[in-house]
């Protein structure tokens, strides 16, 4: 996304594909090495034989021309890529807004209504006392916690109080992200990989439009990730963070997409039984307890 104009389904098609396309190899494709490869990955004509469709055919579809293509050369050309999972359903996702009749049925430049948590979901959050459990949307906006949630990220909750916290924004504009995210690179890598596929899924977002505009922006190492157009879906798997007043925590966590709430993720997170992080998570509950109650002490449990 330029930061200056609207999307451009058609270069997010182009760049998708190419930078696919430059990751595989021959050999990982399972062809011979036919002369010298002026660039990256291979050329068009493999991967139009891979697909069985023409040269000419693959081309146009690389210029950014999904628009009507049927599911079964998008399988095609997912196998042909090798695609995972996340990169085929963004496949997907970049041929419904590369579609001209699907386009007329959403306004363009949609900007989403402001959210708020119902009662009824702060009440199941709450109810979550073992571990932090969060809601986000897409674009990464923090959009609910429960006690442990809202604690393990009062760092980020600090810096914008009464607004919409962004993990994006967080990670790649504020040095204190490089703390709280040992493993700063990856944590960027997902960061963008999630605002890229929300991308593909929604392209008329104005507010993913206008964070990715401001991230590319001031943002080197945005800029430099945005480019490679990796796509992520959300999962389980472990992370560490370390939190200025209870130390490291190193967490499981399980996200799964919220059916009531279409395009929002909830996320579980949990310590090993016994572990230093589970003392370390009672600790930060006794912490959040006390900065709740407004008492003296409340910079440490």
């Amino acid at each position: 996304m330029d930061p200056s104009r609207a999307p451009d389904d058609h270069a997010a098609v182009r760049e998708f594909l190419t930078t696919r396309r430059a990751k595989l190899t021959a050999a990982r494709a399972g062809l011979p090495e036919v002369g010298q490869r002026r660039v990256p990955g291979l050329r068009r004509s493999e991967v139009a034989a891979l697909a069985g469709i023409s040269v000419e055919y693959y081309a146009k579809l690389e210029r950014g021309a999904l628009g009507g293509v049927s599911a079964s050369v998008l399988e095609a050309l997912a196998r042909a890529l090798q695609l995972d999972e996340a990169e085929r359903r963004h496949l997907f996702d970049l041929a419904r807004a590369a579609d001209g009749s699907s386009a007329l049925l959403r306004p363009r430049r949609r900007t989403s209504p402001r959210w708020t948590v119902r009662p009824s979901l702060q009440w199941v959050l709450d109810s979550v006392t073992a571990g932090p459990a969060i809601v986000r949307n897409g674009r990464m906006d923090l959009l609910a916690a429960n006690a442990l949630g809202g604690a393990m990220h009062a760092s980020l909750l600090d810096r914008d109080p009464g607004g919409r916290p962004n993990f994006a924004r967080y990670t790649f504009l504020d040095e204190d992200s490089r703390r709280f995210y040992p493993e700063w690179d990856t944590a960027a890598d997902v960061a963008v990989a999630i605002l890229r596929t929300e991308a593909g899924r929604d392209p008329h977002d104005r507010d993913l439009h206008d964070l990715v505009g401001e991230l590319s922006t001031r943002s080197e190492e945005f800029r430099g990730r945005w480019s490679r157009h990796d796509v992520r879906e959300h999962g389980a798997g472990t992370k560490r963070f370390h939190h200025d007043v209870v130390g490291e925590l190193d967490l499981a966590y399980e996200s799964v997409d919220m059916v009531s709430e279409r395009g929002l993720t909830l996320t579980l997170y949990a310590a090993e039984p016994g572990s230093a992080t589970a003392a370390n998570l009672g600790l930060l509950a006794s912490w959040a307890a006390t900065a709740r109650a407004g008492a003296p002490g409340a910079e440490a449990p």
